[in-house]
């Protein structure tokens, strides 16, 4: 459909039937003018005449609900895409040239057959955009060119993984315009993480990926790395009477990629010593027996980083059972441990810096307005980035303008479970 006959059918509700499922209770009018602003993005950069084919994509951010810091190390993580969004306006091309504008980011435009690791594209878009394509060509696929014009509600910097988000929706799109549409959620997600990991240059677990991949809250076992397992679980926290929050700190977290990755790389010293690459091939009461002399070989943190580890990929998967089984109250007693441990012994809240210590005092806070009976912890990565919290709903008002008088309008964002992955809309 070119641009004027799909926002007609759009306005029409011609598309409903696809939308409801993506987008639940939302109100559709909402969804119908984000679609209608990325039409006209589109437009605007590629499409002057309004005569292209234009497709319409969306993949959703992710909260981090359990295993902190475990899916590196082969354990079990828990997570779930949420209702926040990357949208995506869509038409193939004559040339083999992938173009993608993003509103408020600089754009991306790359030769499709060029798949050299760039040192100047660290840290780009364009480095994620140019290791999807090159990894789904190594699937024996012939990736294709397209022009796209993409706007999000998944804020940069917001901890609900906006790099994830816009890997899923470039795989998705290749996915459907390339492989029609042959590649499964997991292999996406595999295939945002390896250009993340390598062309990008951060080295992310998968959690995040498969949960904007999969949508809905999931529960993964990474002790296969080529083959997690996955398994869907389903949650609605307003209905336990709570709102699930996510917190901006406010700290910059733009220059810390060597605190995220030290924690993988002295979780892996611990399983070197063993003979091991990953914590998850480690025997944990033999961890436990050599726990001195690994201190005297490895130092303090990363024993206590292993510690961590251990814990809480048995908290992650006794958090998947308790909301399996209805059991909230247990689900929210594992969060507050969670939070405890990562402070303690994972040591992903603060920072030797000034301000270093701004993500704890907001994770303390959280937890004072929450009370008793809620709970926060650190979300994600950690040291600055977001808290996460869950707030009974008799309190919410309360809790984000609490928060906000303390750390600034805007922090609190009110999520909820998104239960479709990226996926083509229109």
């Amino acid at each position: 459909m070119h641009a004027q006959e799909l926002l007609e059918a759009l306005r029409a509700g011609r598309f409903d039937g696809r939308l409801r499922p993506v987008y639940g209770d939302k109100p559709l009018a909402e969804v119908y003018d984000r679609i209608a602003s990325v039409v006209d993005g589109f437009e605007k950069n590629f499409d002057a005449e309004g005569v292209r084919e234009l497709m319409i994509f969306s993949a959703p951010g992710r909260t981090e609900l359990g295993g902190n810091h475990t899916d590196h190390q082969g354990g079990w993580g828990l997570a779930g895409s949420v209702d926040l969004d990357t949208l995506a306006c869509v038409a193939r091309n004559a040339e083999p040239v992938i173009r993608v504008y993003s509103k408020g980011h600089d754009p991306v435009e790359l030769d499709v057959s060029d798949n050299t690791i760039r040192e100047e594209e660290r840290s780009c878009s364009t480095a994620l955009v140019r290791g999807i394509a090159a990894r789904i060509g190594e699937r024996v696929y012939t990736v294709g060119g397209f022009d796209a014009y993409t706007e999000t509600k998944v804020l940069r910097g917001s901890g609900l993984s906006s790099s994830a988000a816009f890997e899923v929706l470039t795989g998705e799109i290749m996915n459907q315009l390339s492989c029609g549409g042959a590649l499964t959620s997991t292999e996406l997600a595999k295939i945002g993480q390896y250009a993340e990991n390598v062309y990008y240059g951060k080295p992310c677990g998968l959690l995040d990926q498969m949960a904007c991949a999969t949508g809905g809250a999931i529960a993964i076992d990474f002790a296969d790395p080529q083959d997690p397992v996955v398994q869907s679980c389903k949650v609605d926290f307003a209905r336990e009477g709570y709102a699930l929050v996510v917190i901006d700190s406010g700290a910059n977290h733009s220059d810390l990629d060597g605190e995220y990755a030290a924690i993988p790389r002295e979780m892996g010293e611990i399983a070197r010593q063993f003979g091991k690459t990953r914590l998850c091939e480690v025997d944990e009461e033999a961890f436990l027996r050599e726990r001195d002399k690994l201190v005297s070989a490895c130092g303090e943190r990363p024993v206590l980083r292993a510690e961590h580890y251990f814990a809480e990929t048995r908290r992650a998967a006794a958090q998947y059972e308790a909301l399996s089984r209805g059991d909230f109250k247990r689900f929210l007693a594992l969060v507050r441990e969670s939070g405890e441990s990562s402070e303690t012994k994972l040591q992903n809240v603060a920072l030797d810096r000034p301000d270093g210590d701004r993500l704890l005092r907001v994770i303390r806070k959280a937890r004072e307005l929450a009370g008793e009976t809620g709970a926060a912890r650190v979300h994600g990565g950690g040291f600055a980035g977001t808290a996460q919290a869950y707030v009974p709903l008799a309190k919410l008002d309360a809790f984000v303008s609490g928060m906000e008088a303390a750390f600034g309008k805007g922090r609190c964002h009110i999520v909820q479970i998104r239960n479709v992955g990226g996926v083509q809309l229109i």
